[in-house]
């Protein structure tokens, strides 16, 4: 097996742009007579991965549209790949492996075949083992069991074979599901149930004040409990979730984590894919990391411990593969920051009431400065971005508010045929250097914004957001299915976007470690969901995270390696001994 692969991004491939065909005539190799980099029958190029050398990054460097890379494998990969996309295309190695009686997690960032892989285990992606000379090949039973001989996998794929398996699995994006169903929540739960157990299981998941809703009213956090309901209602022994905790407050996803824990047992083989770190150490008993390069290849590791699987994530170093697959350690801090507030006032508000139907809003005095960014905490429902829009003046109540320009990037996004060059045309011209660049936009001009992933639109429209002419910037869950890097690099582009511009930032997110990494205050929310909601702050972090957990009788403890918090078990010795000193958070 080659030690290197070229991948060739056919969508990038723009021959009539570079003069035809550059890269062609840049390789070495093809200089000296053979066919490695070659014109395919589609009009665009292919690569013949047995003929490059390393000199044939030169042709790859030189390609104006960023359509070719060439990646060195990591030394230890000893085997074909599991699953390969075609000639050039992504490849995939090794699988993760579901264990009866457990919650596996998978760790990774995106774009290194975290779904890929548990659709081949899900039976929905047929793996061809690399084998990519003969087309639409798919491996046999046989074959996947000889592939994963003396493995945890080898029993998996020996009773998937028997028909011993029965698979249920939830997607990512589940604000498709209103574009593949018409009808009520409970008539889509209806159509699914194969266990008769519609009432128990909407009881667990909330969702009997809104069975008789249609799906097209229901919020993002409803859709998801919906696609969970839906996903636990099919007689299965094998359940996959594909990040089941995106548009859900803090408080669900705790309720969520608890739940898919309990599908686990001796018959019963529970995976899923988090990107909440909170959440998936609360939820899981094992991890697998995943490694590689994004759009080219990705590897899994061997199982770990589900708190020794994070740490070495954070990390960013395997030992036993010997693998570096980051350069820096993510640590957090065991203290919250203090931070010098700026003197200047960006607005500021009395205490006032308002009220829009039958939800009333209480918002207590506060004030926000120039160049902060605050994050906004509170469970689904209890008035935030109607609080926001006070803010900016597009509510009207009787108390004066200065009136502010408010760029916005809602909880769901939009999307059309636009060209993402048009779309971040400000942010291309002003801010390329700090937002395009960290945010690695740059490959993603040429594409339209209805070809992008979930992921990849979630960053286009966070730019676009942070560009717009305007004093306060609003995010609505800018974290949704961003991984934990990415998660990271959004923090620090917003930061120093505040600081550079002496805007404010108020950002609503429910992934704890995303918000205290990005805060420099906090906005809490308490009250009863869609009747009242009650606006507190901007407290300083150690103040808020205290006001946040002690509503919800949460406490963390920190992590002895890196700092990271992990949910205390609630009445154990920690969260007792925490709880009396009023340190829920900070330690």
């Amino acid at each position: 097996m080659t030690k290197r692969i070229m991948i060739v991004k056919k969508e990038k491939c723009n021959p009539e742009g570079c003069g035809g065909y550059l890269c062609i005539r840049v390789s070495p190799t093809n200089r000296a007579g053979k066919d490695a980099i070659v014109k395919s029958s589609d009009g665009k190029v292919m690569v013949n991965e047995e003929i490059i050398t390393d000199g044939d990054r030169i042709a790859a460097n030189k390609c104006p549209f960023h359509a070719l890379e060439m990646v060195n494998l990591p030394e230890e990969l000893d085997k074909d790949p599991i699953h390969r996309y075609g000639k050039n295309g992504f490849a995939l190695f090794n699988l993760p492996t579901p264990l009866f009686g457990k919650v596996v997690g998978i760790i990774g960032m995106n774009g290194i075949g975290k779904t890929t892989a548990i659709k081949v285990l899900a039976d929905v992606l047929k793996p061809n083992l690399g084998k990519i000379e003969e087309e639409n090949y798919e491996a046999s039973h046989e074959e996947l069991i000889d592939y994963f001989k003396g493995t945890e996998a080898q029993a998996f794929f020996e009773k998937r074979k028997k028909g011993e398996i029965k698979i249920a699995y939830k997607p990512q994006q589940v604000d498709m599901i209103p574009k593949q169903f018409s009808g009520t929540v409970k008539e889509l739960l209806q159509k699914i149930d194969e266990k008769g157990m519609i009432d128990e299981i909407a009881e667990k998941l909330e969702l009997k004040k809104i069975l008789d809703h249609n799906i097209k009213d229901i919020s993002g956090g409803e859709l998801q409990r919906v696609a969970i309901a839906a996903t636990v209602l099919k007689k299965a022994n094998v359940y996959f979730f594909d990040e089941p905790t995106s548009y859900l407050d803090i408080k669900q996803r705790l309720k969520i984590s608890k739940f898919i824990r309990e599908l686990a047992d001796e018959n019963t083989a529970v995976m899923v894919i988090e990107h909440d770190l909170i959440i998936l150490d609360y939820m899981t008993d094992f991890v697998h990391l995943m490694y590689g390069k994004e759009g080219a290849f990705g590897v899994v590791s061997m199982i770990k411990t589900t708190k020794a699987g994070i740490n070495v994530y954070l990390s960013g170093y395997l030992k036993e593969e010997n693998v570096r697959f980051r350069g820096n350690k993510i640590k957090f801090m065991k203290k919250a920051p203090i931070k010098k507030k700026s003197n200047f006032k960006m607005t500021d508000w009395q205490a006032l009431k308002h009220k829009q139907g039958i939800f009333n809003l209480k918002i207590n005095k506060g004030t926000l400065y120039k160049s902060e960014t605050v994050g906004i905490l509170g469970e689904n429902g209890i008035g935030k971005t109607t609080f926001v829009r006070i803010l900016a003046g597009e509510i009207k109540t009787k108390d004066k508010i200065k009136e502010l320009k408010v760029a916005y990037k809602p909880q769901y996004l939009e999307v059309n045929d636009e060209l993402v060059a048009v779309t971040l045309k400000r942010a291309n011209e002003k801010f390329g250097s700090m937002i395009i660049n960290p945010l690695n936009l740059k490959d993603f001009m040429t594409r339209k914004l209805n070809e992008l992933s979930g992921g990849e639109l979630q960053r286009v429209m966070i730019a676009k957001c942070l560009a717009e002419d305007s004093n306060i910037i609003l995010m609505d869950e800018p974290s949704a299915y961003l991984d934990v890097e990415q998660r990271l690099e959004i923090s620090k582009v917003i930061k120093d976007i505040m600081e550079h511009t002496g805007k404010s930032a108020l950002i609503v997110d429910h992934d704890l470690l995303f918000v205290d990494y990005l805060s420099d205050n906090l906005i809490v929310f308490d009250g009863e969901p869609a009747v009242n909601g009650v606006v507190n702050g901007p407290f300083e972090m150690e103040e808020g995270m205290n006001t946040f957990l002690d509503d919800l009788q949460l406490t963390f403890r920190r992590d002895e390696e890196n700092n990271r918090p992990r949910a205390n078990k609630v009445g154990s010795q920690l969260d007792r001994e925490q709880k009396s000193k009023g340190k829920l958070y900070y330690v």
